[in-house]
């Protein structure tokens, strides 16, 4: 069996997710721009989907269970998950969301108790860069695992004489608590492969401009749970990527912003109509 001790949220508790939504999904996985307390929109390119991030803007990465049992959730953030701060595989430690349980990551944990914020900042200033990891900076993911359920057997009971009730009631007992004492088989050791994100590079040479910070800290309580993953492989995995702004219209991924003063600037050369109403001319009339 694989057995992973994840983290369950507990006073983050479960909302209704009301934004946007991947299709046949079993988390959905939304950024939300603390300081504006925005959604951040979602552009679909090349295959992938892209997020614009705003320097200096804390965010959050919104998780939605869209199932009726719960899950894991191992999430990376610049490929460092965002529990232990571990280079990403999807074998670690994440979060383990109730039935329909949606809640908000604002940060790196640092305890039980707390977390450092995300926040969009210069790519050299990035958690991840100023730790020696800045190959996957600008790709925020997750690593679905579903629950192993464990059958419940069926017994009808024969009918038996009233009399012989507490006895048998007796040695069932005595039967349960032996098996209860009896040492569990080991488990047996989590996968760790890795799943690596795609470089911004291949879009016409527009290097990654922004990561995430780690920011100040913030009480995020938190406690621990038992979680067995019904398989070594997630049953989901999903990725966003995410850059600012001018590094996404130079992509082709966002449109180019509309400029007020483009439409209205005076072209170059003699004009036949340059102005509104006739001022007065100089001198004294």
């Amino acid at each position: 069996m694989l057995r992973a001790t994840a983290v369950l949220l507990t006073a983050l508790l479960a909302t209704t997710a009301c934004g946007p939504s991947h299709a046949q999904s079993l988390v959905d996985i939304d950024l939300i721009d603390r300081d504006t307390g925005q959604w951040l929109p979602e552009y679909r390119h090349r295959s992938q989907t892209w997020v614009p991030g705003v320097p200096g803007h804390r965010y959050s990465v919104r998780l939605t269970n869209t199932t009726g049992e719960r899950v894991l959730v191992v999430l990376s953030v610049d490929g460092v998950n965002a529990i232990s701060g571990e280079t990403a595989g999807t074998g670690q430690a994440g979060y383990v969301l109730g039935p329909w349980q949606s809640t908000e990551i604002a940060g790196w944990r640092k305890s039980l108790q707390d977390v450092a914020q995300f926040y969009f900042t210069d790519l050299p200033d990035s958690y991840a860069a100023r730790t020696g990891r800045p190959d996957n900076v600008g790709v925020i993911g997750v690593a679905v695992f579903r629950e192993r359920s464990y059958p419940r057997p069926y017994y009808e009971p024969a009918p038996i004489a009233r009399e012989q009730d507490g006895y048998d009631r007796s040695r069932r007992d005595q039967a349960a608590r032996a098996e209860k004492a009896a040492p569990a088989a080991p488990a047996a050791p989590a996968a760790r492969g890795a799943r690596e994100a795609s470089s911004a590079d291949a879009y016409g040479g527009v290097g990654q401009s922004i990561g995430t910070g780690h920011g100040a800290r913030e009480w995020s309580p938190v406690n621990r749970t038992e979680f067995v993953r019904a398989s070594r492989t997630p049953a989901q995995v999903f990725q966003l990527r995410y850059d600012d702004v001018p590094n996404l219209v130079a992509m082709g991924v966002m449109p180019r912003p509309y400029e007020w003063d483009r439409r209205h600037r005076r072209p170059s050369g003699p004009q036949a109509f340059p102005g509104g109403f006739a001022a007065d001319p100089p001198g004294r009339w």
